[in-house]
């Protein structure tokens, strides 16, 4: 007889954040990032990707514009968040949430601005 291991808990299945605002994300962080690489960095297939990608460019969150033989995102921070529970805010307010933390300070710095202080 085959012992079958338990099924997580239906708590362990979800997350935050949908694919779509996954690959908004790190088209922000990188506008010329390959969706092949986009696809494998989320853990989606590049199919899903490419789908995303048109189902944000054709609600007008990003433009794609083809360079050489690569394309380049241009993300509008402007347009509103789909739900209607967050319509009043701009997709730039989740972007500048993930992508615009202050680093912690070099250790050098730290260490610096620590012995100068009296």
């Amino acid at each position: 007889m085959r012992l079958m291991s338990p099924s997580p808990a239906r708590g362990d299945q979800w997350t935050f954040l949908t694919n779509h605002a996954r690959v908004l994300l790190r088209i922000a962080d990188d506008p010329e990032v390959r969706l092949r690489d986009l696809a494998a960095g989320i853990g989606i297939t590049e199919r899903a990707v490419q789908i995303i990608v048109a189902d944000l460019e054709a609600a007008g969150y990003l433009t794609r514009t083809r360079v050489g033989r690569r394309n380049r995102y241009t993300i509008d921070p402007t347009v509103a968040l789909r739900h209607p529970n967050e319509a009043g805010h701009p997709v730039g307010d989740l972007l500048t949430a993930f992508l615009h933390r202050e680093d912690p300070p070099a250790p050098e710095r730290a260490e610096a601005d620590a012995a100068a202080r009296p």
